[in-house]
């Protein structure tokens, strides 16, 4: 039943990605705001489609702690999941900090392409952090917020990646606070194997740190313990020893 359901949804997502692919690209001469506004809605309708079809779906704690301004949203990273969520359901607009393969990818990565998000050149070398500075900054003036995932790919349920200082970095330089998020999606759409299980994600909010006169590896540091500590909660049954504290790794960019 839940392979049926999975194919089900498969199928919905490719039906629709392309014809709403083609229209964001007609679209493409409107305000960023209208395409960012129309393009999203694909991303709802998967959403939606994740809960009718899969039985999946999601409770948000912590709302209270999404700042009235400027913030860096670093994000435990187990699914594909929370970058829909991310983009329909956050109080602002968004933008992911993403390589520029992606943008490759037909109708998907042009309709990112399109919202003006922040792409890394990796050809770019040192250079390539600087420029997400800049593009970031211009992101943060017009009122959007910037999401980036510290552990870089998506983990297994109940595992610990590294977690790189680039979004702490970029905080620091932009004067920005860092809002943590811990989310549980990969027990319902996990990386691997691809069928969908039912169930609620959580997705739970932290308090805002604070980054002004501080160091990237610390501010760093405080995201991880908070995220890391705060899956345990959530998913005290995918973890060892739910009630010890988690590991830090050394951050690195």
């Amino acid at each position: 039943m839940l392979a049926v359901r999975t194919a089900l949804f498969l199928l919905f997502q490719a039906v629709t990605v392309v014809p709403w692919g083609l229209c964001c690209l007609l679209i493409a001469p409107l305000p960023l705001h209208l395409r960012y506004q129309f393009t999203i809605g694909w991303t709802k309708m998967v959403l939606w489609a994740a809960r009718v079809i899969c039985g999946i779906g999601w409770e948000v704690r912590g709302r209270e702690n999404f700042p009235d301004g400027p913030a860096i949203i670093l994000s435990k990273h187990q699914s594909t999941w929370e970058t829909f969520f991310y983009v329909s359901w956050l109080p602002r607009e968004v933008c992911f900090v993403f390589k520029r393969e992606l943008l490759w990818i037909p109708f998907f990565g042009w309709g990112i392409g399109l919202l003006k998000m922040i792409h890394i050149d990796r050809r770019q070398g040192r250079d390539a952090f600087e420029s997400v500075v800049r593009q970031g900054q211009r992101k943060l003036d017009e009122g959007r917020w910037i999401v980036m995932f510290p552990e870089g790919t998506r983990t297994r349920v109940g595992s610990q990646g590294k977690y790189k200082s680039g979004g702490a970095r970029l905080a620091v330089r932009t004067g920005a606070p860092v809002v943590p998020i811990a989310v549980n999606a990969g027990e319902c759409w996990p990386k691997k194997p691809i069928i969908k299980r039912p169930g609620r994600v959580v997705v739970s909010v932290g308090p805002p740190i604070p980054t002004a006169g501080r160091e990237p590896d610390e501010v760093n540091d405080e995201a991880e313990r908070w995220i890391e500590a705060e899956m345990r909660r959530i998913s005290p049954h995918a973890y060892r020893s739910p009630s010890s504290p988690p590991a830090l790794h050394e951050a690195t960019s």
